[in-house]
């Protein structure tokens, strides 16, 4: 018996990027049907769960009471967005981000990691790059969107800022992933009195950052129809 590859199945049955995508959504409603989050919250964790496969990611995520909107307004006054890898850089999608504000491109999109002063600085210090990344950010930083997706360190440098002098960004999206510094770096930030949206604990990654942040952009674009 001759096999057939699965393809010919949806090659019979079409569904888009769209279509899929919207299933697929479907299917996290029908595998959570409550939870604790607002509506406009929800639809940032549907996303998360939706870029990992992983319900239980639910249980992570955190918001301030302001997060949504205080993110939302930002964008839609073009402010400048911090990443702290290169990797959220190319993955937010300008096209999203110029349904809010037809002026966002990449100048927008700010990441000081590969910069040859920052990566000095990090060798003569015996220091992470994110941290001079993040210390170059500064003047952007009060009063952006800020998306932490690798580097806790750059996030504690960050809380630093906040507490000594006196920053005030618009959004944190504090979800960098791994073993060193990552909880205590988002524990911090939770206690500043900034608006966030973290994922707490040593999970996270540069493609939730990514996601959260488009979840965003649909959510405004809802909003104005």
């Amino acid at each position: 018996m001759t096999y057939k590859p699965l393809i010919h199945n949806l090659l019979a049955n079409p569904l888009s990027g769209e279509q899929i995508e919207e299933r697929s959504f479907s299917c996290i409603d029908q595998l959570i049907p409550e939870h604790p989050f607002a509506p406009e919250q929800w639809q940032v964790v549907r996303r998360l769960i939706h870029t990992t496969a992983d319900p239980e990611l639910m249980k992570l995520v955190r918001f301030s009471p302001d997060a949504v909107d205080s993110g939302i307004a930002a964008l839609r006054e073009g402010r400048q967005i911090f990443c702290d890898s290169n990797m959220i850089r190319s993955g937010l999608s300008l096209a999203r981000l110029r349904s809010l504000f037809s002026g966002y491109g990449p100048d927008s999109i700010c990441c000081h990691l590969a910069d040859p002063d920052v990566a000095e600085e990090a060798i003569q210090n015996g220091l992470p790059r994110s941290l001079f990344a993040m210390r170059k950010a500064r003047q952007i930083a009060d009063g952006g969107v800020l998306l932490f997706g690798n580097a806790p360190v750059a996030l504690l440098e960050l809380n630093r800022i906040i507490i000594e002098e006196g920053l005030r960004p618009a959004l944190v999206i504090a979800m960098p992933v791994g073993f060193v510094h990552v909880i205590e770096s988002k524990e911090e930030l939770l206690k500043l009195g900034v608006p966030y949206i973290a994922v707490t604990g040593r999970r996270g990654g540069s493609p939730l950052a990514v996601a959260a942040l488009h979840a965003l952009c649909c959510i405004a674009v809802q909003q104005e129809r």
